[in-house]
């Protein structure tokens, strides 16, 4: 099954860059998808809150021709049109997106992914047939308002271990706090600014995966 080769492969991703244009400083989030790609990176998710639906459509099929030409999956965050219509390999949904059960009956064949804060909300989305969930915010961030206060680190293990489903961690982690989240055994780590306002995105996708497998 399609969802079965997806999974597999994501669980052989470490790092998982997240971009938005809106932090994009340097070049385009074309030439950006582009650069994280070139450095390694086994996945990538595409971020949009405030283009129109036509906007992302078109962005969402330039992202999965360069995600198919470097062999990568492609995530498509919050709408499962899109997703759908560009022939993702998933989607990631937010506690107040499109209910989770529901979007499992749509995409029986993409990797669905649900953010989750505490042990209740990653037990309810394993529930509800995520097959994944990531954790966060693990630090203070500005990239996403999601209303919560940073978890810390130490909660990485409390809420992974309540679930049977691979996981990543997202929010304020630095090059200069990763060692930090490593050491709890995370080993999927999603950024977005850390990578995307890189003067040298390639680069540093490279150093930052080099560091999470080093941890392995």
């Amino acid at each position: 099954m399609e969802i079965e080769n997806r999974l597999a492969r994501f669980k052989k991703v470490d790092l998982y860059p997240v971009i938005t244009t809106l932090f994009c400083p340097r070049q385009n989030s074309v030439c950006v998808c582009e650069a994280v790609l070139a450095g390694g990176a086994k996945i990538v998710q595409l971020r949009e809150k405030e283009k129109s639906k036509k906007e992302l459509f078109a962005l969402g099929r330039t992202f999965r021709e360069l995600t198919r030409q470097y062999g990568a999956l492609l995530i498509i965050n919050d709408y499962l049109d899109i997703a759908l219509a560009v022939k993702a390999d998933g989607v990631h949904l937010g506690q107040e997106d499109f209910p989770i059960a529901a979007a499992r009956g749509i995409l029986p064949d993409m990797l669905l992914g649900v953010s989750t804060h505490n042990c209740e909300e990653a037990m309810l989305a394993e529930q509800a047939g995520a097959d994944y969930i990531n954790i966060g915010p693990i630090f203070s961030t500005e990239t996403k308002k999601t209303g919560q206060n940073a978890l810390g680190v130490d909660q990485i293990p409390a809420i992974s271990q309540a679930v049977q489903l691979p996981y990543t961690v997202m929010g304020g982690i630095k090059q200069n706090n990763l060692a930090q989240v490593l050491r709890t055994g995370a080993r999927r780590i999603a950024m977005v600014t850390e990578i995307t306002q890189a003067r040298n995105i390639t680069e540093q996708v490279k150093d930052l995966r080099y560091e999470i497998t080093s941890a392995f």
